[in-house]
């Protein structure tokens, strides 16, 4: 869904046209008081792939008044930002890029140009999704192991062998590879090397 927020009925029509021709569903907003109540409903649906295509001015509550609310808020945090931007506002756009925003556009814009960043924005928006559901689902998977598991785990992902790992703990060796072969079985890897690359990930979240 392209959720567009701009306080110009004409854009927000024209729009909405463009979109529909291309199969992209769209839901327009008038303002940004009137998304941000949308956003704090149950009606949001943030686990859906989205992209918020945002105007910098609008009357009331600016559009990077918005995005800053739905930053501090955690809203929406899997659906990328596109600001539409006069030429004046361009820095001000430039700024909410340092701060998380996906993009903007600035007006006049290119039609073809728009639908291509919205599908790019849209396909980011799925990615951020997958990695919050893998990120989710290896959390489970950590939180199934005994403390004595996590224990072998950390040494394991230090690269230490069997025999060491044994010393370290006081345990007989055979103990360590029966808790090895538990914390690859929960973890759903194969290797050392598998749960090291999986558990990285996790700390470069």
């Amino acid at each position: 869904m392209i959720h567009i927020i701009d306080d110009e009925e004409a854009l927000r029509d024209s729009l909405g046209w463009l979109l529909r021709s291309r199969d992209l569903p769209s839901r327009a907003f008038a303002s940004a008081e009137a998304f941000l109540a949308h956003a704090r409903s149950p009606l949001a649906a943030p686990d859906s792939p989205g992209v918020i295509l945002l105007d910098v001015r609008m009357d009331g509550m600016s559009g990077t008044e918005l995005f800053e609310k739905l930053a501090a808020e955690g809203l929406c945090p899997a659906w990328p930002v596109l600001f539409l931007t006069g030429h004046g506002d361009v820095p001000m756009a430039v700024e909410t890029l340092k701060q998380g925003a996906y993009d903007f556009v600035e007006k006049p814009f290119n039609d073809n140009s728009l639908v291509d960043r919205l599908m790019e924005a849209l396909a980011e928006s799925k990615r951020r999704l997958a990695a919050r559901e893998e990120s989710g689902s290896r959390e489970a998977r950590l939180a199934s192991l005994t403390d004595r598991e996590r224990d072998v785990l950390a040494l394991v992902i230090e690269g230490h062998y069997n025999k060491v790992i044994a010393d370290r703990l006081g345990i007989a060796m055979r103990t360590v590879e029966v808790y090895r072969a538990r914390i690859f079985e929960k973890m759903g890897v194969k290797s050392a090397v598998e749960l090291a690359a999986l558990l990285g990930s996790r700390r470069g979240e």
